[in-house]
């Protein structure tokens, strides 16, 4: 993704190639941040951010499909399946076939992930004092960063 609307085809411009021409770096940049920015927080609640994101969804549904999960979070299954075993040991969450079609997987959080809960209530908190933008800026910020994620 590039800044610069002027390039065409074959007629590619030496700005195209500036990094502060690239819209993705500040995206990169930014989501790294923000992931480095939760580290103490989820630390105390012994998750990664993958984790963290992870919980959120069974927090949310309890239970889903693997391929479900994956979708919802951008992750692919070779990112997915080592994330929820290591979780699964930790008794977060159970990965079981479904009885009905024994392609899928279902994920269901278990009674220690539902506890887990109340000690991550806090992260959007002290997440929100982080980010130095008024609320329109955020929610203007949200709508187009779906934006994107909807036509990639």
């Amino acid at each position: 993704m590039n800044m610069t609307h002027e390039t065409t085809e074959r007629n590619y411009q030496p700005e195209s190639l500036l990094l502060k021409n690239q819209l993705c770096f500040p995206l990169y940049a930014c989501a790294r941040e923000a992931v480095k920015k939760y580290k103490p927080y989820l630390e105390r609640v012994g998750l990664t951010y993958t984790q963290y994101i992870t919980m959120m969804v069974l927090w949310e549904q309890r239970t889903v499909t693997a391929k479900e999960l994956g979708q919802r979070l951008y992750l692919d299954s070779g990112t997915l399946t080592p994330l929820l075993k290591r979780m699964e040991s930790k008794g977060l969450l159970t990965r079981q076939r479904d009885p009905v079609d024994e392609r899928s997987l279902r994920v269901t959080i278990t009674e220690a992930g539902e506890a887990l809960r109340e000690q991550a209530l806090e992260i959007p908190y002290e997440m929100s004092k982080l980010v130095c933008l008024a609320p329109e800026e955020s929610e203007l910020l949200y709508k187009l960063l779906y934006k994107l994620l909807s036509n990639a």
